[in-house]
């Protein structure tokens, strides 16, 4: 018998959601949206729900992210409403658990990137463990930090959410703490034993039982010299402002950025530098240009290469930075002929 996607159920006072695929590390398909959704649609009102937990099945993590290679395979397939209808309900959930009457606990246990974060770090409390790796790696696969990524990496401390974007690099429990996509740091020894307490118990007193003072956050002191790059106007300036750094880590993080989607990297700085006036305003431009990836970017070409044939060897286009002018940025930004009114 299959197992099912999404496993859906109360335990007391408690309304769980566990993400189900533990052999694709919990990625997000369609499917599992929609039943997210129904879930959380009908805890709303129901007075014996207090709270609601999202974790993850297996050991490996929370949510690797969306299923990208499905979204992959329709797009280049000349079929858009895979891509089309997954981040249509996909962003209306992010918004709706912002949003949510009731606390969201999300357990950001193991791996918890891109739509990990997006229905974990949107929440009312948000628990990393020692084992945490929060990250938002979109620009390595032709793509953009999505699920409100954007909005919620525009607001980390300094330069940090730059930093985090144009690497794609994951970061630990403190350190999500520290760039403020996450609140509660708990050991994962003592996670059984917070989701049996929080069954019973109300969401703050428990949290403040269970979670402990987070470890000092590397990214703290590297403030002066991602700050100092980072600041730049655009990335061609940031990467030669890393070279130029004394620090190693800098010159490292410039080899790193390097290898990016050249389209998605300026396409994501952009995207930061937003004046969002809420999470959905940054949700319904994330989705221009989450279709503007499949339509002129560089996804297909990025899946390809990371997950399809896996040879790590993607052929941008344009292959250079400078070739990648703001006419074509800003193509990315405009509104999407059939574009659905995802809120309101």
């Amino acid at each position: 018998m299959t197992e099912p996607e999404i496993l859906v159920r109360e335990q007391g006072s408690l309304g769980r959601i566990t993400l189900n695929r533990p052999k694709a590390l919990n990625s997000l398909t369609l499917g599992m949206v929609r039943a997210m959704a129904q879930a959380v649609e009908q805890w709303r009102t129901a007075e014996h729900i207090r709270a609601i937990l999202i974790d993850g099945a297996g050991e490996r993590g929370l949510c690797a992210g969306g299923d990208v290679r499905a979204l992959h395979d329709a797009a280049k397939a000349g079929d858009e409403s895979l891509p089309a209808a997954f981040w249509t309900e996909e962003y209306q959930l992010n918004s709706a658990l912002a949003g949510y009457p009731k606390p969201v606990v999300g357990i950001m246990d193991g791996i918890c990137m891109g739509g990990g974060v997006g229905i974990s770090a949107h929440g009312s409390h948000r628990v990393v463990t020692e084992r945490s790796k929060v990250g938002m790696p979109e620009v390595g696969i032709g793509f953009i930090p999505d699920v409100g990524g954007t909005y919620l990496l525009s607001r980390a401390p300094g330069e940090l959410g730059t930093h985090l974007a144009l690497t794609g690099a994951p970061v630990g429990g403190a350190d999500a703490i520290y760039c403020g996509v996450a609140d509660y740091y708990v050991n994962s020894a003592n996670l059984p034993e917070l989701v049996e307490a929080l069954a019973v118990g109300e969401v703050d007193e428990v949290l403040q039982k269970f979670s402990e003072p987070a470890p000092e956050a590397p990214l703290a002191a590297q403030r002066e010299w991602i700050d100092a790059a980072y600041s730049a106007d655009d990335v061609e300036e940031i990467l030669r402002r890393l070279r130029e750094r004394p620090e190693e880590a800098a010159r490292e993080t410039a080899e790193v950025i390097g290898q990016k989607s050249p389209t998605s990297l300026k396409v994501t700085r952009k995207a930061l530098r937003s004046d969002y006036d809420s999470l959905e305003d940054a949700l319904v431009q994330e989705y221009r240009l989450a279709m503007a990836c499949v339509r002129i970017g560089d996804f297909v070409e990025g899946v390809r290469a990371t997950l399809v044939d896996k040879d790590r060897n993607p052929q941008w286009s344009p292959a250079q930075l400078s070739d990648v002018d703001e006419s074509r940025v800003e193509k990315f930004f405009e509104p999407v002929a059939d574009e659905p009114k995802l809120f309101g």
